[in-house]
């Protein structure tokens, strides 16, 4: 019996805890919605800092309060600060029950994404609209829009790449011809100085040849000049210096010979001439 009693005790205080809990929430709830009238109130009148701050206390209070991101995001999206909207918008949709409240939360955060060029997320974020409320016209218009955009968008990317692929391929073409001709201005240069070097070793050459000859004839007039003044053992000696042959004189020995004999002849005859005028009489002649 005690038990018992105990049993539906514990019972009593579990309902009046969630009962206390339930009320708190709705107390939270009531909080929340009045901090968003406030804010609503402040953005009406132009007093962006204050509705913030509201819209801020709101969503801290309750998050069933769906409204509170959602106006705050749309307050951010009309002060252009995009990023900060997104966030606010994507919050609204994660805490969002109804259909209703995801559909206008995905339709504002394909409002963003238009507004950033981002076309691709911009149309699933309007298909998962649709898909929460496929009769609003206004969604189905912004997807064709955004379809339609980034169509277009791949179009031109598609055709930069295209054009970007041709400069590159003009620029390697360009570089190419550049490459070419260096290489045949190099060629040229080295072309030239083969020929100067050619010509510089054919005109060594030359050089060498001339100086060559002139050694040559140098050597073969002094050769000459020897021949002339040392003949050889075998012809080349005048014929008096011939070896005589035995019992028979040489021409310069009977040169020799005579110039001897014409010697002795002359110093007779001197000797003879010497008698005759020492043996002549002087005929004296005074002059007295």
């Amino acid at each position: 019996m005690k038990k018992l009693i105990y049993f539906v005790f514990l019972i009593g205080c579990f309902t009046n805890a969630q009962e206390a809990d339930v009320k708190a929430q709705k107390k939270a709830l009531t909080t929340s919605k009045n901090l968003t009238w406030e804010g609503n109130k402040e953005l009406s009148e132009d007093n962006f800092v204050q509705a913030e701050a509201n819209y801020r206390k709101a969503i801290a209070k309750s998050e069933e309060n769906t409204a509170a991101p959602f106006n705050l995001g749309n307050a951010y999206y009309n002060n252009e600060t995009y990023s900060e909207a997104f966030g606010r918008f994507k919050q609204a949709g994660e805490l969002a029950t109804s259909k209703k409240d995801k559909h206008k939360a995905y339709h504002n955060m394909g409002n963003v994404f238009m507004k950033n060029k981002e076309y691709e997320k911009a149309v699933e974020a309007y298909k998962q609209a649709l898909r929460n409320n496929p009769s609003d016209e206004e969604t189905r218009y912004n997807l064709a829009l955004a379809m339609e955009l980034l169509k277009k968008q791949q179009d031109e990317e598609k055709k930069n790449d295209q054009n970007k692929d041709q400069d590159n391929k003009e620029d390697q073409k360009d570089q190419n011809k550049d490459q070419e001709k260096n290489e045949g201005d190099n060629k040229e240069d080295d072309k030239g100085k083969d020929d100067e070097k050619k010509d510089g070793e054919d005109k060594k050459d030359k050089g060498d040849e001339g100086d060559q000859k002139n050694e040559d004839e140098k050597d073969g007039k002094g050769d000459q000049e020897k021949d002339k003044k040392e003949p050889n053992d075998q012809g080349d000696k005048p014929e008096e210096q011939k070896q005589p042959r035995p019992n028979q004189l040489s021409k310069q020995q009977i040169k020799n010979l005579l110039e001897a004999m014409q010697n002795e002849e002359k110093k007779v005859q001197e000797k003879m001439d010497a008698k005759k005028v020492k043996g002549a009489k002087v005929k004296n002649e005074k002059d007295w």
